[in-house]
């Protein structure tokens, strides 16, 4: 049923993903799909990294740890944009139409004030893509 399951990844924090790495897992575990980790970043020094290859290195690691800890291949794919903040829905929802994910499993958390402002990552991707969304809260 799914091949290939994707799942945008903040490495800034990992550890409010683990319920829907959780997830991803058992599902490609179920369906005998791979899953594909997207992180994006900018080409500037940022939290999780000094520049984009130390970005891509870390979400590498980051992968072979889940694969490793979950019995499921995990691969990680660093995106690079000029502005975050402003592409990253975009940049995301392009990224996994590239890599022909049809399936994506999105962490998301308990909306507050800003969800009734500007939509959340998950929601947007939800309300804007074509391709499957299991949102994990």
């Amino acid at each position: 049923m799914y091949a290939r399951i994707g799942m945008p990844v903040d490495l800034a924090h990992t550890e409010t993903l683990e319920k829907a790495v959780d997830t991803a897992a058992a599902l490609a575990r179920t369906f005998g799909a791979s899953i594909d980790l997207v992180a994006v970043t900018s080409p500037s020094p940022g939290e999780v990294a000094r520049d984009p290859h130390a970005f891509g290195e870390k979400l590498s690691a980051y992968a072979r740890e889940c694969s490793s800890r979950h019995g499921v291949r995990f691969t990680g794919h660093a995106r690079i944009c000029d502005d975050p903040t402003v592409e990253l829905d975009r940049t995301l929802s392009d990224a996994f139409h590239e890599l022909g994910v049809d399936l994506l499993v999105v962490a998301s958390h308990v909306p507050g004030l800003r969800e009734y402002v500007f939509s959340s990552n998950a929601g947007w991707l939800a309300s804007h893509t074509d391709l499957s969304v299991f949102v994990v809260r």
